[in-house]
């Protein structure tokens, strides 16, 4: 009697210690970063909205620029923020191999853990980089690939092209993307502006051609065709959450919340999400909440 006494003391005081425990868990402040489009400012939001739907104070700051972001990370002012993986293994760890998706996450996760980042699991969302065209004009100039676009400009064709100012700087960008192709645009074909600009300049045929991220919901929105990559010049770019190892282990609870998100993203799916923040108009937090609530996160 007196051992079942002291056995169903201890399952209470253990009970008692674990509620504490994630109590003191879920009151940790974390601070979810994001970058300054929408595909990064959506995500920034849903992991906000989804982490304090389970406990945790949240602070959010997004509408950083890539290295900035990086930056902060690194130096512990972010907790958390999904990042792609062809980004920080090209323009954070200065890899120049050629891998493909399974061993782009593999060397990052690898090369990052020697600065306190963790890379949790990888989405299905593979936001590449990609050159779009309006679909009657790639059909008119007989344009598919990167390849009859090189085709095409060494041909004599003027064409524009719209693209931010860090893709035309960045070490997998504009002039490297040339030189595998063996074109060049000349610096007054090339139009710099803001990543949601390009879209929309495209649009209105402002210019021939645009950068785009390939989960952006206004490529088929709009009719527009992506130009394929025949050549691969382009790595993996999957959607990763990316935590510092400090703060997942401070908050374990994390690591399976973070993962539970991820599991549910694909291509289709963020094209969807975001086409219904740029097409539809509808609000980040609108947009976030209906897609956790759907998907039974929240």
């Amino acid at each position: 009697m007196k051992t079942s006494i002291i056995a169903r003391f201890s399952a209470l005081f253990a009970t008692a210690a674990l509620s504490c425990a994630m109590m003191t868990a879920h009151a940790a402040n974390v601070v979810v970063g994001g970058k300054n489009f929408t595909e990064q400012q959506l995500m920034a939001e849903m992991t906000s909205e989804l982490l304090e739907a389970k406990g945790f104070t949240v602070t959010k700051k997004d509408g950083m620029g890539s290295a900035v972001l990086r930056q902060a990370q690194e130096n512990g002012q972010i907790d958390v923020y999904w990042e792609y993986t062809g980004t920080s293994l090209i323009t954070f760890n200065k890899v120049t191999d050629r891998l493909d998706p399974a061993g782009t996450y593999k060397r990052v996760k690898e090369l990052d853990a020697a600065k306190g980042l963790v890379w949790l699991n990888p989405s299905q969302a593979n936001s590449t980089y990609s050159f779009a065209m309006n679909g009657d004009d790639a059909k008119k100039l007989g344009i598919a690939t990167l390849s009859d676009l090189a085709k095409a400009v060494n041909g004599g064709k003027k064409l524009t092209i719209a693209c931010n100012s860090e893709f035309y700087a960045r070490p997998d960008g504009l002039r490297p993307l040339q030189k595998t192709y063996g074109f060049n645009f000349d610096q007054d074909q090339v139009k710099r502006m803001d990543s949601g600009l390009t879209y929309q300049a495209l649009k209105d045929r402002q210019v021939d051609i645009a950068l785009v991220f390939a989960t952006d919901g206004r490529v088929p929105a709009f009719n527009f065709v992506l130009l394929r990559d025949d050549k691969g010049f382009f790595p993996s770019y999957a959607l990763t959450p990316v935590i510092r190892k400090a703060t997942l282990d401070a908050n374990p609870a994390l690591g399976p919340l973070l993962n539970s998100l991820s599991a549910k993203l694909d291509g289709p799916t963020m094209a969807r999400l975001n086409a219904s923040v740029d097409v539809q108009k509808k609000s980040f937090s609108e947009v976030a909440r209906g897609f956790l609530k759907e998907s039974g996160l929240i």
